[in-house]
């Protein structure tokens, strides 16, 4: 079948508007004015984080990247009762796009960080990330509507911890009854014991049992958001790798799964 005049195979064509829009992209790149960027984040304390969502990766902090200079990047973060054995995290670091309406997906992820915590609780323990992100052409519009966040993700490697309330035994009635046939007896023994015992005639108003008083304890670690989220050139992170590098300081830590960008997280 012969070709047409002036026309080129549609792959071709396709191939010659990607390479025209990469071009145009290059050219609106931003230029290098800081030794850093900074982007906003919000929240300063270690929140409490329940399990939701079948354990799925959660955010607790969100940076909008959208006109990225550089390609590596630092967050810190603190933890709380992290306890070993009990209740322990695992965090990564995790770039998005964002289009549409409430709508985004997951473009690339750092390796998890898993935070064993220490021996006891009340133990604040703070982390630090150095990611390349690989987040293609950050600063490029291409359908006019996308844009880009890194998020500080975790989830719960052990736990939640199961915590029990203090079971009291006591004289229970409806709010605003009368206690006006409510009284107390002490009686005493030899050996110098109180006792005492609620004497109550009003049956239909006033019984008798075990109330639970829930432990202030929930039993879920805190986690704060990124404290900042700052773009750094080669030569201030160079350790940065799409991997991830990391510390963290109160307890113990370690690497687990690689980076993947088709785990479940609640978005």
């Amino acid at each position: 079948m012969a070709t047409q005049a002036n026309t080129t195979p549609p792959d071709l064509a396709k191939e010659l508007k990607e390479v025209k829009r990469r071009l145009a992209a290059a050219e609106r790149a931003p230029d290098t004015l800081n030794k850093f960027d900074r982007y906003p984040t919000t929240e300063w304390a270690a929140i409490g984080r329940g399990k939701t969502g079948s354990n799925a990766w959660s955010s607790c902090g969100i940076a909008d990247v959208t006109g990225l200079v550089y390609d590596r990047v630092e967050c810190k973060f603190i933890t709380n009762n992290l306890v070993a054995g009990k209740r322990e995290a695992e965090v990564r670091l995790a770039a998005f796009r964002h289009y549409g309406t409430a709508q985004k997906e997951c473009v690339s992820a750092s390796r998890s960080l898993r935070l064993h915590g220490a021996s006891g609780m009340g133990v604040v323990g703070t982390g630090l990330i150095r990611w390349v992100h690989g987040i293609p052409f950050g600063w490029d519009y291409a359908d006019g509507t996308a844009t880009y966040s890194i998020e500080l993700q975790h989830r719960y490697l052990v736990g939640p911890e199961a915590t029990k309330g203090t079971r009291v035994f006591a004289i229970m009635a409806p709010e605003g009854s009368s206690t006006a046939n409510l009284t107390n007896r002490g009686t005493t023994e030899d050996a110098g014991h109180w006792w005492f015992s609620p004497q109550y005639r009003d049956d239909s108003a006033f019984s008798g049992g075990f109330v639970t008083i829930p432990n202030s304890d929930d039993g879920s670690y805190a986690i704060s958001n990124m404290h900042y989220c700052a773009g750094l050139p080669a030569d201030r992170i160079p350790e940065a790798s799409a991997d991830g590098w990391a510390w963290y300081i109160g307890g113990a830590s370690e690497w687990g799964g690689a980076g993947n960008v088709n785990d479940t997280f609640i978005g």
